[in-house]
């Protein structure tokens, strides 16, 4: 039995779910008339390199932005869109239209084959990424010159002719540039409002945490690296017959790489239009000084850009706009906010039911059941089996033949000596390990060894340790991640953001949902986690000394917490060292010690043995 699922309609299309897509088609289509203007080619050739760059940037920023996998390879995959229509106009007689879709197709293979490697190993991220990607853009100059695609002294495309697609050469360029933009566009609003951009966000801020949600990492990156690097080859192959004349070192050189970091970063990165708007900034304030002596000038002040940018807005110019908005911390539907989005899909929010709360441990209290029921006891009802769960991390073993059952409906508390494997076992079951040795089974299905994504859909969500949200996006959206891929797989945005504000209400944290993480207090922080965790509606919840460092009145609030998700449908793993919340929440406990099962019961029996007592206190029992 799973959490019970929150009352939401499917979400209504409205015109302003898609206005940003809107907006984007008809400035497109205003713009594809200015050529009937005859307006100077001069211009034409202007426009056509801000749409270059806007191409360039906004592509970069899929990967780079969006993903948080910060790439100097973007030269490599516009120079394979560049270098495949040189080579298939000038050396195969294509035809130039014909050849975009072999670039980008290239390129997107590239970026593909790249990215099936470097994703796989866990540790290249970050500024290994980054060089990784800058060296395989010189390996893939160095491939070029030496073969027969280059040779050495570059590839003219003079006798290639000009699709008359505008009254002009310029025209056409121009439309054709202006085009690749508005597809462009197009992706990064589309991922951007998407499911999909959504894990990307959650890649960018914690790749493990997102991975123990449901979001299959390997693939979202991977296909955020074809994405991005199509879009790149689309760029290269229409900027190749307008310079007419292809070599390597102007191709495959940092000018690229560099130049689209800072119009992302300028922009902001974590916006859809963010690089658009710094491509147009950067364009603008290069080609107002190139007249005369003032071209160097115009380099210099890019670079001064570029500081300034670093050092007084890191987030963006599209991010220091957005700061500028009122920000409500009330439960009220706010315009423009992730709550009026979720209300104006028709998505309304349904209060869990409250159960009676019992107060004290065992038994009957006050005439109410306090979780231990008929019906658990023996291995009818098995939920979760581990059998001969071992784990070593570099010859040191963490757990050691290990066999634990959970039975449906229970509260499980796991407790032991600090090393003992109590997290090493919840590690294992969540996926964000994989077992040495043993078998670990959900509902008669193996699943040892499955990637942490996959686990998580299957009905298994956890919290951690120290609480790991995702810093960049709201409490709201930070609890929609695992609405939308855990098992419960809302498969809209806005959806996802409905059911999570009824798990924020469960939590008490509704007040809270525009709110950053680094707002919250750790007593919030760690609703936040429990929230996000039965946003999923998992089968078994994992709780990873969920009290750890909180107040007394705050213990006995989670306490409560824990028997109303029990209550909701959920089982419970609970680990943790306050032993009065295990007395009083669980229906029975295990003992790890030194990486084994010590011993199994009711836990006012089970703490009472000696070899409990000696595991804890290093003495035996008077």
């Amino acid at each position: 039995m799973t959490i019970a699922p929150p009352a939401s309609a499917r979400p209504r299309r409205t015109l302003a779910n898609a206005r940003p897509a809107l907006a984007i088609g008809v400035a497109a289509g205003v713009l594809a008339f200015l050529p009937v203007a005859r307006m100077p080619a001069f211009y034409e050739s202007l426009l056509y390199l801000v749409f270059h760059w806007i191409v360039l940037a906004t592509s970069w920023n899929i990967l780079s932005g969006y993903a948080g996998y910060f790439s100097f390879g973007h030269g490599a995959f516009f120079g394979a869109g560049l270098y495949t229509t040189a080579t298939a106009t000038s050396k195969f007689d294509w035809s130039f239209l014909a050849s975009l879709p072999l670039a980008t197709a290239v390129a997107a293979l590239l970026g593909v084959a790249l990215g099936a490697v470097v994703f796989r190993v866990r540790g290249v991220r970050g500024e290994l990424f980054a060089l990784l990607t800058l060296a395989a853009t010189f390996v893939l100059a160095t491939i070029v010159v030496n073969t027969p695609l280059d040779g050495g002294p570059g590839v003219y495309l003079n006798a290639v002719p000009v699709p008359a697609i505008g009254p002009t050469a310029s025209s056409t360029f121009y439309l054709l540039a202006l085009g690749a933009a508005t597809v462009t566009m197009l992706a990064a609003w589309s991922i951007f409002a998407s499911r999909f951009g959504a894990g990307l966000f959650a890649i960018h801020d914690d790749e493990d945490a997102a991975e123990g949600v449901g979001v299959p990492t390997f693939r979202w990156k991977l296909l955020a690296l074809a994405t991005s690097s199509a879009l790149a080859g689309l760029a290269g192959g229409i900027h190749a017959l307008f310079i007419s004349y292809v070599t390597a070192s102007e191709v495959f050189n940092i000018t690229v790489p560099l130049t689209v970091v800072l119009m992302s970063i300028l922009g902001g990165t974590r916006h859809w239009a963010g690089p658009a708007i710094g491509a147009i900034v950067i364009t603008a304030l290069l080609y107002s000084f190139t007249g005369g002596e003032l071209a160097i000038l115009g380099k210099a002040a890019t670079g001064a850009v570029l500081v300034a940018a670093i050092l007084f807005m890191p987030e963006g110019i599209v991010e220091r706009v957005g700061r500028r908005r009122p920000r409500g911390d009330s439960p009220r539907v706010v315009p423009g906010t992730a709550a009026a989005a979720a209300t104006a899909a028709g998505s309304p929010v349904a209060k869990p039911v409250e159960h009676a709360r019992p107060t004290a441990i065992g038994g009957v209290v006050d005439g109410v059941d306090s979780g231990r029921s008929a019906g658990r006891d023996g291995d009818a009802d098995i939920l979760l089996s581990a059998r001969g769960l071992a784990k070593s991390f570099r010859g040191l073993r963490a757990l050691s033949g290990v066999d634990v059952d959970v039975r449906r409906g229970e509260i499980l508390g796991l407790v032991g000596p600090n090393g003992s494997g109590k997290s090493t076992f919840i590690n294992l079951v969540s996926g964000h390990f994989a077992p040495t040795a043993g078998t670990i089974r959900l509902e008669q299905r193996d699943i040892t060894g499955l990637p942490g994504h996959r686990i998580a859909q299957a009905g298994i969500a956890r919290t951690y340790q120290i609480p790991r949200p995702f810093a960049h996006l709201s409490v709201l959206d930070n609890v929609a991640i695992a609405a939308m891929y855990g098992p419960s797989r809302a498969q809209t945005v806005a959806v996802g953001r409905g059911q999570a504000r009824q798990w924020l209400d469960f939590c008490h944290l509704a007040a809270r949902a525009d709110s950053r993480p680094h707002d919250l207090n750790l007593h919030q922080r760690k609703f936040l986690e429990l929230a996000r965790a039965l946003a999923a509606r998992p089968s078994l919840v994992m709780l990873d000394e969920v009290l750890c460092g909180l107040t007394p009145v705050e213990i006995r609030e989670a306490v409560v917490m824990i028997r109303r998700i029990r209550d909701q449908g959920s089982t419970v793993v609970f680990v943790e060292h306050v032993m009065d919340a295990v007395m009083a929440l669980t229906d029975r406990i295990v003992v790890f010690d030194q990486g084994r099962v010590l011993a199994e019961g009711a836990a006012a029996e089970v703490m009472k043995r000696p070899e409990v007592i000696k595991a804890y206190l290093g003495i035996a029992d008077a």
